[in-house]
């Protein structure tokens, strides 16, 4: 291990902000085994809601996608982008509501769900590698700071379920651009985007804020070209423009550190923590990065064992691939019947008040969800951030109904129920 480590006045092991070492300690977790067996899938049929997104006039944006465009995305351009033209709500097979996008000239809605289904098939295999379980337990304190002081999330078993989360998120997000490649099924364009190395493409030049946040709102900032081989990569503009924009983040993440540590006064562990809850668009590993080098992915390291170079992220897609191209050929998604009745605007009973949010994740969820409710004139009585539980005053059924329209329009899921845990749910 190369990070340099020390000991706080109270005995516990320190480290310094290292990726490199970061990407060694998951890639000798993840080696002898990642994913262990998991139960075999029957064939499923998923019901559906789709509604059309509606772009602004002269525009083929949503009113969310061109504000976050306008705010979080410079110097990108509204032509730079692909929008959704579908919204779609379905719940998954462990019993949670979800939000997807397609487009009606693409691939169509069985891409977000069988992308769903395959991120719960890989959680389930992570806990299911008992040989992982034992060497995370056995990790000693000097790797565990290591990565306290690097990655968000400190535990390896979360940082390998975000991981796939995010494979998951790629492949369905470039699904908008389907049509666009020389791919004409599900299958075929999930191993194109492996084969093309569009997963690598991700993890290395986009940032995470950015794949997270368009990814909720159905829209993707890039531009493919075919090569003569029949692969497909970004365009020479967009790796300018991915670029430009995760040069922007690291220099407000820089900017932010620079007058919280000299201005402010504060320590650098004091300023991540603060500007981590009240921003969270400026991650920890911008602010931490030093002036001048180049981010990583610590999934894209490659780290030398036995005489063989070893990365993580292609065993990753790997195995999302597979399940993925199981799963088209095992799901199958059926439009929901339309009910006639829509709902009433008498009186909300008080247990419908409540409601949860499990996608919320940071302070910034918490912001925009107040702000998505405070729009429509809704007072928010309360919004807990570990609960994930939002308390409001709707008007009616009918409002509540509405409200929860506009936050799937912003990427998030309500739910009227309290959501299970992560792997609280028996295999399925």
């Amino acid at each position: 291990m190369t990070a340099e480590t020390g000991t706080t006045a109270e005995g516990a092991p320190t480290a310094r902000y290292d990726r490199r070492a970061t990407a060694q300690i998951l890639s000798r977790l993840a080696r002898p085994g990642l994913f262990g067996t998991s139960l075999p899938r029957q064939v499923r049929c998923f019901e559906y809601t789709a509604t059309e997104l509606r772009p602004e006039p002269d525009s083929h944006l949503t009113v969310s996608q061109r504000l976050y465009l306008e705010q979080f995305m410079r110097p990108c351009r509204a032509d730079e982008v692909t929008s959704a033209t579908h919204r779609m709500t379905w719940t998954d097979s462990a019993g949670i509501p979800n939000t997807g996008f397609y487009r009606a000239d693409g691939l169509g809605p069985l891409v977000p769900i069988a992308t769903r289904e395959s991120v719960l098939l890989l959680w389930e295999e992570l806990a299911a590698e008992e040989g992982l379980a034992e060497r995370i337990a056995g990790l000693g304190p000097g790797a565990r700071a290591v990565l306290a002081a690097t990655t968000t999330d400190h535990e390896p078993i979360d940082i390998f379920r975000v991981g796939i989360e995010s494979a998951g998120r790629a492949l369905a997000q470039h699904a908008l651009l389907a049509g666009r490649t020389p791919y004409r099924t599900a299958s075929e364009f999930a191993r194109g985007l492996r084969d093309s190395g569009i997963f690598t493409a991700v993890a290395t030049r986009w940032f995470w804020e950015l794949q997270a946040s368009t990814y909720r709102r159905g829209m993707i900032p890039v531009t493919l070209r075919v090569t003569d081989a029949g692969a497909i990569r970004y365009s020479a503009r967009t790796i300018a423009t991915l670029r430009a924009m995760k040069d922007a983040t690291i220099t407000d993440a820089h900017r932010i550190m620079r007058r919280a540590t000299t201005e402010e006064g504060l320590s650098v562990p004091e300023a991540i923590a603060h500007y981590h809850d009240d921003l969270d668009l400026i991650s920890r590993q911008y602010a931490l990065l030093p002036t001048g080098e180049r981010p990583s992915c610590p999934a894209t390291a490659s780290y030398r064992s036995g005489g063989v170079n070893y990365s993580l992220l292609p065993l990753v897609v790997q195995r999302f691939v597979e399940a993925f191209t199981d799963f088209t050929s095992r799901c199958e998604a059926v439009a929901a019947p339309a009910h006639a009745d829509g709902p009433s605007d008498g009186p909300v009973a008080a247990e419908d008040r409540v409601f949860y949010v499990p996608d919320m994740t940071c302070k910034h969820c918490v912001r925009t969800i107040g702000g998505v409710l405070e729009s429509m004139a809704i007072p928010v009585a309360d919004i807990d951030l570990d609960s994930k539980r939002v308390v409001a005053e709707f008007r009616s059924p009918r409002n509540r109904v509405r409200a929860f329209e506009a936050l799937r329009d912003g990427g998030y899921n309500p739910m009227s129920e309290r959501p299970d845990p992560p792997g609280t749910r028996p295999a399925r």
